[in-house]
């Protein structure tokens, strides 16, 4: 057991990849709290852990509101007793054209992917440092290492946002024993992603530019969320996690 004995917060735990990580950190001992706006679904898999023997509750959160992130955090110390890790992994996705995108999208983007992660991180650090340290584990993606014609100005710019974030995080707050690290995901077979695999032309250009030839499936990027959250990577902090099939490597 991998997790034993520690808590993890995830929001965006609902779905896609992070159901993933709620589950497979659920199934490595950790307690889990999930947090997000799709109560039902959060719900659904709270009750699966729980059937499954694992320990876990969910909180309703929009992440970009600090008040959500004190009240979710605070549930969970309250729940589970302290935190050790907290995943954040909400986000949602964007595409086209600098020129053609509004001021709106950019913010509401913005405000998701990067403002939300922030947010979280500022929340848990209080109640890492009282743990005597944790893990942050932030989901970027490998569209915030490279540019992109596939891809959009306020989904990539919110992702690299993320990634010198991580990194800021990370060398502030080290000597208290926090790490910080974010994951790379490249295009991965979730809900986020169908639009753009229902269109063949699209599935096409997006599938030559994965040298490995193939969509990541969510257990792919847990997998790599499970080592930086595990004692495992006690020494890692600051770092970047690339799980994109080769995309960045071209």
């Amino acid at each position: 057991m991998r997790m034993a004995g520690k808590t993890a917060f995830i929001s965006g735990g609902a779905r896609g990849l992070g159901e993933a990580h709620a589950r497979l950190l659920a199934s490595e001992g950790a307690k889990v709290a999930l947090g997000d706006l799709l109560e039902g679904e959060g719900r659904q898999v709270v009750a699966d852990i729980q059937e499954g023997g694992g320990d876990a509750m969910f909180v309703r959160l929009d992440v970009t509101s600090e008040s959500d992130w004190q009240q979710a955090i605070a549930a969970t110390v309250d729940r589970f007793g302290s935190l050790n890790v907290i995943v954040n992994n909400a986000g949602v996705s964007g595409y086209g054209l600098v020129e053609d995108t509004s001021v709106e999208e950019w913010d509401r983007v913005l405000d998701i992917n990067a403002k939300g992660v922030f947010l979280g991180i500022k929340t848990a650090i209080p109640e890492l440092r009282k743990a005597g340290g944790g893990s942050i584990v932030n989901i970027s993606s490998q569209m915030g290492i490279v540019g992109s014609p596939m891809s959009s100005p306020q989904y990539q710019s919110s992702k690299a946002a993320v990634r010198l974030l991580t990194k800021t995080t990370a060398v502030q707050y080290a000597k208290e024993g926090i790490r910080c690290n974010s994951v790379h995901p490249g295009p991965i077979f979730t809900k986020m992603t169908e639009p753009r695999r229902a269109d063949p032309e699209v599935y096409g250009q997006m599938l030559a530019a994965i040298p490995m030839g193939r969509y990541g499936q969510p257990i792919e990027i847990a997998n790599a969320v499970l080592y930086l959250a595990s004692d495992e990577a006690s020494f890692v902090t600051g770092s970047e996690l690339v799980v994109d099939g080769g995309w960045t490597a071209q």
